[in-house]
């Protein structure tokens, strides 16, 4: 196993310390991608991994980096509901506004999964309800089609 393959299964573990020490052996690891295109941070948010979220912000992490679907760290939390991971993205500088491969931001991503908390955080931040995907479908669009009623009463 690689050196790289070894900090994401250690990320994936969420061993703090261990996480502490390869980083500062080899401070380059912070944003690696995987075969995935996943960096760390995109990784360790997927995984809720908050401890270790905050590791590699402070490590200088890039907050907006894309996975090879044009997924952000952001984006990936919003579809998951974890409105905790979210808001500290959010204060680190994550664009809010972050638009995937496929032209959908976490705001549509929120709605398309039902995740009242992250439409609400998103909304309170100044996500824009105006961006449509390449299906040219805004987040108000899916919650409609999918009869979401606190998701459209929130978009409305």
């Amino acid at each position: 196993m690689n050196e790289n393959e070894l900090f994401f299964n250690t990320i994936q573990s969420g061993n703090v310390t261990n996480i502490k020490l390869q980083l500062k052996r080899n401070p380059d690891l912070v944003n690696i991608k995987d075969s995935r295109g996943f960096t760390p941070l995109i990784f360790a948010s997927y995984f809720d991994k908050e401890e270790v979220v905050k590791i590699l912000i402070e490590n200088n992490s890039s907050v907006d980096a894309k996975d090879s679907s044009g997924n952000t760290a952001l984006i990936g939390v919003c579809f998951k509901g974890n409105t905790n991971l979210a808001n500290y993205l959010i204060d680190k500088g994550a664009n809010i506004n972050a638009i995937n491969n496929n032209g959908a931001s976490a705001l549509i991503f929120s709605a398309i999964y039902n995740k009242k908390e992250s439409v609400e955080l998103l909304l309170q931040n100044k996500a824009d309800i105006s961006i449509t995907d390449n299906s040219g479908k805004t987040a108000f669009d899916y919650a409609t089609e999918k009869g979401f009623t606190s998701i459209i009463d929130l978009l409305q």
